[in-house]
């Protein structure tokens, strides 16, 4: 499974990006927004960002119909070579990524929730779709159930292209470790996850007493 960072934040991208463990970033408004964003400095955001992963960058676009999301991301495609054009799963998104796959632009269809949802993204020509897993959650509902729905019935078809299920909403380590397990291609985490999953009490516990046992060697 591929690790991706979702955020907008500069700074926590080169930090992640240094671990060498990222294989890509996604970004959405409310991300872009939480750093301080502003439209006129949008590409150029983006284009930064892209220049440090040298990976799948998703940016979002916020268009409604069709054709202004055609558009918009026609501009967004044309940032950099590694934007993905995230859109969102809605009729008008559909067909929008028909014409975004038919020119050669990967798309990235955001904010899916079930298996029919996701097996019309994959029609349509989606290269990455997105399931919700912490959203489910916030309703009281498996977000984890859904994604391994999704992961299980997009692995059942042949769709001309290659598709990758991008774990999505992700809250927590468990999150991570079930994605894994169900075979989800990719992980999108927000930077304060992504520690986490490097984090482990034991592992704190046993630094710490191999480092005093050396003390112990260098005093000796």
């Amino acid at each position: 499974m591929k690790f991706f960072l979702d955020s907008a934040d500069i700074k926590e991208i080169e930090e992640a990006n240094s671990w060498g463990a990222i294989s890509g970033v996604t970004t959405n408004p409310t991300l872009y927004s939480r750093v301080g964003g502003k439209l006129a400095d949008f590409h150029d955001h983006i284009k930064t960002i892209c220049d440090i992963v040298q990976g799948p960058v998703s940016a979002e676009s916020v268009a409604m119909t069709r054709d202004e999301i055609f558009a918009d991301g026609k501009k967004l495609a044309a940032i950099d070579k590694h934007v993905v054009v995230k859109v969102p799963t809605m009729i008008e998104g559909l067909a929008a990524t028909k014409m975004l796959a038919a020119e050669g632009i990967p798309v990235n269809m955001t904010l899916c929730f079930t298996v029919p949802q996701a097996i019309l993204a994959a029609r349509a020509g989606a290269r990455y779709i997105s399931p919700f897993v912490g959203r489910f959650d916030d309703i009281s509902e498996d977000g984890v159930s859904q994604l391994m729905d999704v992961v299980a019935a997009v692995e059942n078809y042949d769709f001309g292209h290659e598709v990758e299920i991008i774990a999505a909403s992700v809250r927590t380590a468990n999150h991570v470790t079930q994605a894994a397990l169900m075979g989800a291609d990719i992980a999108t985490v927000p930077f304060g996850v992504l520690k986490k999953c490097i984090e482990h009490p034991l592992t704190d516990r046993g630094i710490e007493s191999f480092l005093k046992d050396w003390e112990k060697v260098a005093n000796a």
